[in-house]
């Protein structure tokens, strides 16, 4: 049984896990999208989104703690100058998983994981939600209440 076990192992010793998840972490800063196995690109997932959350706040601490885990100066710089400001305003889930099918080689089943504000298609082909009109609550009753809060005040 795996009770509380939260991370994935994904068959490595903690060193070779550790920078396995680094590179395919700089790699996903670099290069914005990459193709792997779903079950590193869930493992990526854990790994890389605090590491987003950190980079909102441009401080020498934070940019220390992102390189501890990085260890790639240029992926640093990238995370800090462009992908932080244009997260800035979104709360998490700044990376989707896209399954795409089975490996030839060996049937392993493969995605694509991306940056979601910088998949441009995905941002194009997507319709701007307008400003929601309703309330939950019924106009009927907020109607009637309204005049009749006015009325004794007038009196």
């Amino acid at each position: 049984m795996r009770h509380n076990k939260a991370i994935n192992h994904l068959g490595r010793k903690s060193g070779h896990r550790k920078a396995l998840l680094a590179n395919m972490a700089t790699s996903l800063i670099l290069h914005k999208r990459i193709q792997t196995t779903v079950a590193k690109a869930k493992a990526l997932k854990m790994y890389v989104e605090p590491l987003i959350t950190k980079s909102k706040e441009d401080t020498t601490h934070s940019r220390r703690v992102v390189f501890s885990y990085l260890k790639n100066k240029e992926a640093v710089t990238e995370l800090f100058r462009t992908v932080a400001p244009k997260i800035a305003d979104r709360p998490g889930g700044y990376t989707r998983v896209l399954k795409t099918g089975f490996r030839q080689g060996d049937g392993a089943d493969m995605a694509l994981i991306e940056l979601v504000d910088f998949n441009e298609a995905a941002l194009a082909s997507a319709p701007k939600k307008a400003a929601k009109k309703t309330t939950r609550r019924s106009s009927k009753k907020a109607a009637e209440a309204a005049p009749a809060a006015e009325a004794p005040a007038a009196e």
